[in-house]
């Protein structure tokens, strides 16, 4: 089984941010393939569970999504190598897809909480750019809601993603599927 876990906050007040790329993919997923989510208490998450994959969005706030996607593992017995992470990157240009399999957490803490519950190997990844403006500070820029002249580029690259998790659960290499997106986002 597949654990595909999009990171964001819980709540209305963060449903649209840039911080909530992640959610905002796997809800595009799940109305594509006519799925709900639903909320499991064990799990603190909001969880769509098919044959082949589990889909993952921790309710923790950001910085201990570590806690529900350890949580996932365990109960449902994923191993590291089965699991894609799908996050917002302030530091990639808006809509640009960066795929890697390693790495830090890049000053992510949604992401450095995963990295310290998984405690192995590598672990697969998406960033999502949303971009940075030089005047406006980060925690305040995640935190915003895409412009709308932002709006047909990041649906772009959710659409994009989208068929990337639909790729991944069907089994392609990660190493294929970075050779073909991340050499179709060059700059």
């Amino acid at each position: 089984m597949k654990l595909i876990v999009g990171l964001g906050n819980p709540g209305r007040k963060y449903r649209e941010t840039k911080h909530n790329v992640g959610f905002i993919c796997l809800d595009a997923y799940a109305t594509k393939h006519k799925l709900a989510f639903t909320y499991s208490k064990k799990l603190q998450a909001d969880i769509v569970k098919t044959q082949e994959a589990l889909l993952l969005k921790p309710q923790t706030y950001m910085n201990l999504s570590g806690i529900a996607v350890r949580a996932a593992m365990d109960y449902y017995d994923i191993d590291v190598d089965d699991v894609l992470i799908i996050y917002d990157d302030i530091d990639l240009p808006l809509a640009k897809l960066r795929l890697r399999y390693q790495g830090s957490d890049g000053g992510h803490k949604g992401m450095r909480s995963v990295l310290s519950s998984i405690l192995e190997g590598d672990l697969k990844r998406v960033r999502i750019g949303i971009g940075k403006h030089p005047d406006v500070e980060a925690k305040h820029q995640v935190l915003a809601r895409f412009h709308k002249s932002e709006i047909p580029h990041i649906k772009e690259a959710v659409n994009a993603t989208v068929t990337l998790i639909e790729e991944f659960i069907q089994g392609e290499s990660f190493t294929q599927l970075m050779n073909i997106y991340n050499a179709s986002q060059t700059d």
